[in-house]
């Protein structure tokens, strides 16, 4: 059986993996998870199925809770390959060092600036993943040279050091909305706190599944057999599932993405790796990729299809696309939702065509 001993492979299931989640976001950009909910309101399995693309309010776990970290991870796990590259272009690694370093600013700059979009006004927040993955690309990048054994090390001291500050900070209710200690560093770093219970400081948890996917990429680099890699993804998954929902269940830490709680990092940490052992079974094990090409596209520009969904998709795309969809279809009398539903979906296949015809025109955006 071949293995991905050389850095110049394609790994088709990592970009599979990256541009199924893309996909996935530019989906709620889009607006179809709202529009899929507003047409199904009543209790049922519909409604229960679409509820799944929303995060869970707190305490508890959700299909679209592990879009973020899967995001993350992908990341991690794509760095041993683009930095090989990098150095074998570059043998000094002060300039690598210093493209890391820009890139993490632009990243920073466009998770600030989103944010200032969204509120129609100069803001400064840090609640952006955009945001929150400049800092743990930095994290990890840093101990990218390291052995498996100190990474992993790092990763579990950030998250015990979550748990630390947590309950320090708070020792009756540790993980109260309002009341926390994420809570109190955004009042610090930006003088206010997200409604939404989201904390700045998701980055240092956050940051060990960037870290974890590092540590996957230098095993997918690795000589190791494609079965052992397997089994190793497999063994770590299932250590993150039953520690992470070990902790919530026992009462110990509850799982809370919004806060980033240990046991959330763990369990969905744990279904990233999952996720990828499978992912790396369908696709480069098996050869199930022809399949796979409409989400790949998406993965190709996945920083400027996100840039744009958040800024255009459901701001500016959709009211556009509304204004035809609505105008014809309204004639041949479909009803409110039914109309909602066209017009979404249009925009999601409008956002995918510009993917496709950036693909076909090579045109990749790199940062």
């Amino acid at each position: 059986m071949d293995n991905l001993s050389s850095p110049s492979k394609r790994l088709v299931s990592l970009d599979t993996f990256r541009g199924l989640t893309m996909f996935l976001l530019i989906a709620e950009a889009a607006l179809v998870y709202d529009s899929l909910l507003e047409a199904f309101p009543e209790p049922g399995f519909l409604n229960s199925f679409f509820t799944q693309f929303t995060h869970h309010p707190w305490n508890g776990l959700r299909f679209w809770d592990l879009i973020q970290p899967f995001f993350m991870f992908i990341v991690g796990v794509a760095m041993p390959f683009s930095l090989n590259k990098r150095l074998a272009n570059h043998a000094d690694r002060s300039q690598v060092t210093k493209h890391m370093l820009k890139r993490c600013l632009l990243l920073f700059l466009f998770g600030t600036g989103l944010h200032c979009i969204y509120s129609g006004e100069l803001v400064f927040e840090l609640w952006n993943v955009l945001t929150q993955l400049s800092f743990t690309i930095l994290v990890t990048y840093f101990l990218i040279n390291k052995s498996w054994k100190i990474q992993l090390g790092v990763s579990i001291g950030l998250l015990i050091l979550t748990e630390v500050l947590y309950r320090m900070y708070n020792p009756a209710v540790p993980y109260e909305h309002g009341t926390n200690f994420g809570n109190y560093m955004d009042m610090i770093l930006m003088g206010k706190i997200n409604n939404g219970g989201w904390v700045a400081i998701n980055c240092i948890p956050t940051a060990a599944h960037t870290i974890w996917g590092a540590i996957c990429g230098n095993i997918l680099l690795s000589k190791k057999t494609d079965q052992e890699k397997i089994k190793l993804f497999l063994i770590a998954g299932i250590a993150g599932l039953v520690l992470g929902y070990g902790l919530d269940l026992l009462g110990i830490t509850p799982i809370i993405k919004r806060i980033s709680t240990s046991s959330f990092a763990l369990a969905s940490g744990g279904w990233a790796l999952i996720a990828l052992a499978f992912s790396f079974w369908l696709i480069d094990v098996k050869k199930y990729q022809s399949k796979a090409f409409p989400f790949i596209i998406v993965g190709m520009n996945s920083i400027f299809i996100y840039l744009f969904a958040e800024i255009l998709g459901h701001r500016w795309l959709n009211r556009t696309v509304g204004i035809f969809t609505t105008g014809f279809l309204e004639l041949l009398g479909f009803g409110e939702h039914g109309l909602g539903i066209i017009t979404v979906l249009c925009t999601l296949a409008l956002m995918w065509g510009l993917c496709y015809f950036l693909y076909r025109k090579k045109i990749f955006f790199r940062i």
